[in-house]
């Protein structure tokens, strides 16, 4: 048998790869196939499966607001997609979750898990019904990314397309108001009936939630890595009308509708995602996330798009980029007053990318992208406002937004959004103060067991652990509302929406015997985001006295989707992927 190229996955995808639709398009064999598209109306007679098939895979749900409108959307797609020629099938996805709801139940361990089922059932809908291209309509934290890892897995012409960002409420206000507001309330700050006030209007319209939180940071990032077009990250689901009312913004529609003809010039030029997804495209991304301040979650899922593409990366990178790279954007949480209509209303993407491109950023303007270079983006993009987007002459900080933070409690990494973090909290030390899960964690906070000045530890919420390192915004919220000076420690991860001193994807993590399973209450913990350094203060060979004790983990969940999941994800520095 010869040699396997690179991504191979089975024959099936390999002839999807060569043949596109003609896999089913052609021979008499296939023409019972063609009698059942033209029951389904994909086509109007037998003859149209010589026309060439494209799928439009669709995650419409009302469970998520980010996804609510996607049908009219989805819509204005296939009416495009038809109008050039195509045969359109269409399919929505399961397993998408909306992380907010999810939050602060069980819930929630189903969320990362989410992004490899989305994943597996692109490619079981690509390889059962071959196509010569897709295109991917999504939005919101895990579906952007199980859709983009999709793409580089099958390597057949795609386009992915979200469908924008939430509006802040007209006060300035957003969801994570609402999660800060929790924790104002339990300690007597906020009344109950201001609270549910504030719920009711600080998520005004559809959209993903408005701040530069997991789902918008990785809509923007689908720009800069080229597989989604400019303006995808930034452009508002829907705008105020003249009356008062939201309804959907005539520039998003316009967008997925340009979407079609971008997949029209991918399948006739032969542009495949890996094409565009190389270590340029990784190494751009996390220069723009640097840049932009964006979610922890973005390395994360980041990484597991070079795993998906074959792409060898070293998360140390980070702290090499972050060194070149200044913040000059902040965002709702890290700026609670700044949402992503008005990064928008700023230039986008673009005119961030326009910014840092004049230092020396390492940023690859000639990487290619689903409608041409990355640098043609940058044309028409408008110089810094000075208030949302800082020149690099004057940023908010001279380093990036991220950092990846060693030493003997994380060997192999763990993430802080430096970003959110203040300046006089870079450095931290404190005894440590623990918790076996979340939900012990949130309940000791909005009881008074956590005191300024501690280190809160969350351990066995990785994504063997947890399983599925569900976020954390539920106590990173309490402590901003409660008022406490601490820093919070986890192998699990947080929300886009988390601002602090909050450091997560400890790893290994304590499921795997990592050291932050060996932490004792009143252990002293170090925290140095400047230099990238996190150890627990103890003297020689205590910790691997402790680890050398430790019982095997026993998995929380012995049956059904997420106990498979447990026993074969991988570390987060890996991006949690599940091995094979």
């Amino acid at each position: 048998m010869a040699k396997r190229k690179n991504g191979f996955i089975n024959e099936g995808i390999e002839n999807v790869q060569r043949m596109g639709s003609r896999v089913v398009g052609e021979g008499v064999h296939m023409i019972p196939a063609a009698g059942l598209m033209k029951a389904a109306g994909v086509i109007a007679s037998v003859s149209d499966r010589r026309k060439p098939f494209v799928t439009l895979v669709n995650s419409y749900t009302t469970h998520i607001p980010g996804h609510a409108h996607l049908d009219v959307l989805g819509r204005h797609i296939e009416e495009e997609l038809k109008s050039l020629g195509f045969n359109v099938w269409v399919c929505n996805v399961g397993g998408a979750v909306c992380d907010g709801i999810a939050m602060g139940h069980f819930g929630m361990k189903y969320s990362l898990a989410s992004r490899e089922l989305i994943t597996d059932q692109i490619e079981t809908v690509i390889g059962a019904h071959p196509c010569d291209g897709w295109i991917g309509l999504g939005n919101c934290d895990k579906i952007v990314p199980g859709m983009l890892n999709a793409m580089v897995r099958l390597n057949v012409p795609a386009v992915y397309v979200s469908g924008g960002p939430m509006l802040a409420g007209r006060d300035g206000s957003d969801l994570i108001s609402i999660f800060e507001g929790v924790g104002k309330h339990s300690v007597g700050k906020m009344e109950e009936s201001a609270l549910v006030g504030l719920a009711d209007k600080a998520c005004p319209t559809c959209g993903s939630c408005s701040g530069m939180f997991t789902a918008n940071s990785m809509n923007c990032l689908g720009e800069v890595i080229g597989l989604a077009l400019p303006g995808n990250g930034t452009i508002p689901a829907e705008h105020w009308a003249g009356d008062g009312r939201s309804e959907m913004n005539p520039e998003r529609v316009a967008l997925v509708r340009k979407a079609a003809h971008v997949l029209k010039r991918c399948v006739e030029q032969g542009i495949r995602p890996r094409d565009i997804v190389t270590k340029s495209a990784i190494d751009n991304a996390f220069v723009c996330d640097m840049a932009m301040g964006g979610s922890t979650n973005t390395v994360l899922h980041t990484m597991a798009l070079a795993s998906e593409a074959g792409i060898p990366y070293d998360m140390k990178k980070l702290n090499s980029l972050s060194r070149k790279v200044p913040c000059i954007c902040k965002v709702s949480p890290s700026r609670p007053e700044v949402h992503m209509e008005n990064v928008h209303a700023a230039g986008g993407i673009a005119a961030i990318l326009k910014e840092i491109a004049r230092g020396d950023s390492g940023l690859d303007l000639k990487a290619e992208t689903v409608t041409g270079e990355l640098g043609d983006m940058l044309a028409g993009a408008p110089a810094p406002d000075g208030n949302v987007i800082r020149t690099v002459d004057a940023p908010f900080s001279k380093t990036g937004g991220l950092a990846v933070l060693y030493g003997n409690l994380a060997p192999k990494g763990a993430v802080v959004k430096t970003a959110g973090v203040p300046a006089d909290m870079m450095q931290f030390e404190g005894p440590a103060v623990l918790f076996e899960s979340q939900e012990a964690a949130l309940s000791g906070i909005l009881s008074g067991k956590v005191k300024s000045g501690d280190v809160v530890v969350i351990r066995y919420e990785g994504p063997r652990g947890g399983p599925g390192m569900q976020e954390m915004l539920s106590p990173t919220a309490a402590i901003v509302g409660a008022g406490l000076r601490v820093a919070l420690v986890t192998d699990g991860r947080f929300s886009g929406g988390t601002r602090g001193l909050c450091v997560g994807h400890i790893s290994p993590e304590a499921a795997s015997g990592g050291p932050i399973a060996a932490v004792k209450r009143g252990d002293r913990i170090r925290i140095d985001a400047e230099k990238g350094l996190i150890d627990v203060l103890l003297p020689p060979g205590e910790l691997a006295r402790r680890l050398k004790m430790l019982k095997p983990f026993r998995l929380k969940v012995e049956r059904g989707w997420l106990a498979r999941y447990s026993a074969h994800v991988t570390s987060a520095d890996t991006g949690a992927v599940l091995d094979y």
